[in-house]
């Protein structure tokens, strides 16, 4: 049906012998769905396919959820947000540090999909990291300390999500560890962009963790880093991961992005 070739010990895989402007039928749904919950994060190669094309095969794994931040490429595809950035001005993306999507909302993404349409001669490349290893390599002590703890999660603490009405999104508490529905792992679930403070401790003991969380889940062998080519498609599990853009490029960068609907976090 199709091969899937791990990139590195902890995260990512390559899915190779599949063509996305075929349907796709519910055993190859199902293996991907597989695969993307042990891998993380799937990578498929030289994908020639539309906007339209990607909203379908993405809309194969849950429903899609329409975010308020972006424009679609088309009226009639609202779905399907465009990223598009050109490298030569100043910054204005949150994307180059580590975070989860939208975990500002009481059901975050359970996942997201990025098709790479325009691409800059070098540079670019987006990372992930694992945070079921995050967790797990913290000591023992530690995992006693946050099991069990919740953290604050707020849209305003992000410079790319201002403007909007902050009474439409307030903000939510979600564990600090979490479990995922489908494998029963634990993952680390605070990260830097969203997460205001851990809600059971004082300022100064948020002051002293939260930095060290956040700075953990850097780890180089908790990662996996791609470098794009104009066609390829990532889909991640947004539940146990992060992800990193890295921002070194000059020159146009046009990306699409869905995102599809998750479960409040437990």
């Amino acid at each position: 049906m199709f091969d899937v070739r791990p990139l590195t010990p902890a995260i990512g895989a390559e899915i190779a012998g599949i063509d996305l402007n075929r349907d796709l039928g519910a055993d190859a749904y199902a293996g991907l769905a597989d695969a993307l919950h042990t891998h993380q994060v799937l990578f498929f190669r030289d994908q020639d396919i539309s906007a339209r094309r990607q909203r379908d095969f993405a809309a194969g794994f849950g429903a899609l959820q329409r975010f308020p931040f972006g424009e679609p490429p088309e009226a009639d595809l609202p779905e399907v947000m465009v990223l598009a950035t050109d490298g030569d001005g100043p910054k204005v993306s949150n994307a180059d540090i580590w975070h989860s999507d939208a975990t500002f909302l009481a059901r975050p993404p359970m996942g997201t999909m990025l098709r790479a349409v325009s691409l800059p001669p070098l540079g670019g490349d987006t990372l992930w990291a694992d945070m079921e290893s995050a967790y797990a390599a913290l000591s023992a002590p530690m995992r006693a300390l946050l099991d069990g703890l919740t953290a604050e999660h707020d849209v305003t603490k992000s410079r790319s999500h201002r403007g909007g009405d902050p009474q439409a999104l307030p903000p939510v508490v979600h564990p600090v560890v979490r479990t995922h529905p489908v494998t029963g792992r634990r993952c680390l679930y605070v990260n830097r962009i969203f997460t205001t403070r851990i809600v059971e401790l004082d300022e100064r003991e948020n002051e002293l963790l939260l930095p060290h969380l956040f700075e953990h889940v850097t780890r180089p062998d908790f990662q996996v880093r791609f470098t794009w080519r104009p066609g390829d498609i990532a889909l991640w599990d947004n539940r146990s991961t992060q992800h990193y853009a890295v921002y070194d490029y000059r020159g146009p960068r046009v990306m699409h992005r869905i995102v599809i609907e998750g479960d409040e976090p437990r």
